[in-house]
């Protein structure tokens, strides 16, 4: 294992994890929010995919497990990389122009962390139930605890918590947007021909992600989605 934790260290590896890990988390965040937009079905659809879930048994967690390596294994490269950065760079270059790319590149590791602690809250309010317990036993309430409609809602018709989530995805946007260019950079498509494209392809992307999370607390706060009766 050795060679592979050099790999890691060096600088080529450090990008490549990023880049990988980075991949393998944007895919959980369509994927996530594919299955929340069940709720603008109804509850027989988003319960149906909380339970289809649940229902994965042990598998769910080793996704859960698995997914917590990638993420921490991200952050953990991230905060690596801007270290070595600002060692190799301890004073700051006199062009605007290259400001801005480092400002780029420390606003990534802020947003990054940023959204590292939304997560942490996320967890805490719809999986554990720790931050409200009143919502997450509207869940538990129900047979089998599969009502996540109940218990979503619930939530979102706080205009606090709604508002919260909704501002929230103006980070993620950021963070994806530039980590999509990264990504691309990385694997070498930055010749001048591509650049407008992938420029545009990061924004539609990350609009899509971010307004569809977005999408989802608002449309309960203003009453789209009705609460459960």
């Amino acid at each position: 294992m050795t060679w592979l934790t050099d790999f890691w260290r060096s600088s080529i590896g450090g990008k490549v994890t990023m880049a990988v890990t980075g991949l393998l988390l944007f895919g959980f965040t369509v994927a996530h929010l594919l299955g929340n937009l069940q709720l603008l079905k109804g509850p027989d659809a988003i319960n149906a995919y909380a339970k289809m879930l649940h229902d994965l048994g042990p598998l769910l967690w080793v996704a859960r497990i698995g997914l917590l390596a990638i993420f921490v294994l991200h952050v953990v490269t991230a905060i690596r990389l801007s270290r070595a950065n600002k060692a190799a760079r301890p004073v700051p270059y006199a062009k605007d122009a290259t400001m801005v790319a480092t400002f780029a590149s420390r606003s990534m590791l802020f947003s990054g962390l940023s959204l590292l602690a939304f997560v942490v809250y996320h967890l805490a309010h719809f999986t554990f139930g720790v931050t409200n317990p009143e919502h997450y036993a509207k869940k538990a309430a129900a047979a089998q605890g599969h009502d996540v409609y109940s218990m979503v809602t619930a939530s979102f018709q706080v205009p606090a918590i709604a508002i919260a989530y909704a501002g929230f995805q103006i980070v993620l946007f950021l963070h994806l947007k530039h980590g999509i260019q990264s990504l691309c950079h990385t694997l070498g498509l930055h010749h001048g021909r591509y650049t407008p494209m992938i420029k545009t392809l990061s924004f539609v992307l990350a609009a899509g992600v971010a307004g569809g999370n977005a999408l989802l607390a608002l449309s309960v706060l203003l009453g789209i989605v009705k609460g459960a009766a």
